[in-house]
């Protein structure tokens, strides 16, 4: 039997390590695809790192043969992972914006509702300042009906809960009669009208009353219909005088 010549020897060592070494890289690769399971359900791994793993581990053998498999698998991997990693810190940042953007949605409706609040408290604080009713008279007459009655009452009682603000009455006449009656007239008007404010329980001190007589008839001589608008009392609620100063300021 014929002994193997050195270049045969070391031929067959050659092949044999490079089994040895193909057997040792297919049991590293088996083993890094069979982690994969484990490796998502141990930290949860994304699917482009499976990905990453499997096209490394098939670019690294055709590249490099086995170790090349390992190399590409290993690399594969920490791509896949930081790819990973990327997408879902651009999703946090995507939920983070989205619930700013509502947070600050809240945050506008709520400016606007106070706007539209302070905005209804000015308008009740003009109601407030410029609310006013008249009474009508017949001629050369002061005494007032039961609705008329019926309603400075109420007028009394929105006044009694608004308690800084005076109640100013003005009787007028119209320009018939001399100056003299028309003052005393538009005077009787005024006093009857406070009288039923003060029965409803407004504080006397909380009146003022006036008499202009026929000073600020505005129609025309001979129109009798317009004489009965300036046959009237004007019942006004005002701001007192220290509020509307700090009003003011």
């Amino acid at each position: 039997m014929l002994e193997p010549t050195l270049a045969e020897v070391q031929h067959m060592n050659v092949r044999t390590f490079n089994k040895q070494t193909s057997a040792l890289a297919l049991t590293v690769a088996a083993a890094c695809v069979t982690a994969l399971p484990a490796q998502a359900a141990d930290r949860a791994a994304s699917r482009q790192e499976n990905i990453g793993v499997g096209t490394g581990l098939v670019v690294g053998a055709l590249a490099g043969g086995p170790f090349g498999a390992i190399f590409g698998a290993a690399a594969g991997a920490w791509l896949g992972d930081r790819y990973h990693r990327q997408a879902a810190t651009n999703s946090t940042l995507t939920t983070q914006l989205a619930e700013s953007n509502a947070e600050r949605g809240k945050l506008n409706a709520s400016v606007m509702e106070l706007e539209a609040h302070g905005e209804e408290l000015t308008h009740r604080l003009e109601l407030r300042t410029e609310l006013e009713t008249q009474v009508g008279f017949r001629t050369g007459d002061a005494t007032l009906s039961a609705e008329t009655s019926d309603e400075l009452k109420k007028l009394a009682a929105l006044a009694s809960t608004l308690p800084e603000t005076q109640v100013r009455v003005s009787g007028y006449a119209d320009p018939r009669g001399t100056e003299e009656f028309n003052s005393k007239l538009s005077k009787e008007r005024a006093d009857a009208v406070a009288a039923v404010l003060k029965d409803a329980g407004l504080d006397a001190s909380r009146l003022t009353v006036e008499a202009h007589g026929d000073t600020e008839a505005k129609a025309a001589e001979g129109d009798v219909d317009g004489y009965a608008f300036d046959r009237r009392v004007v019942v006004r609620i005002e701001p007192t005088k220290t509020e509307a100063v700090a009003q003011r300021q």
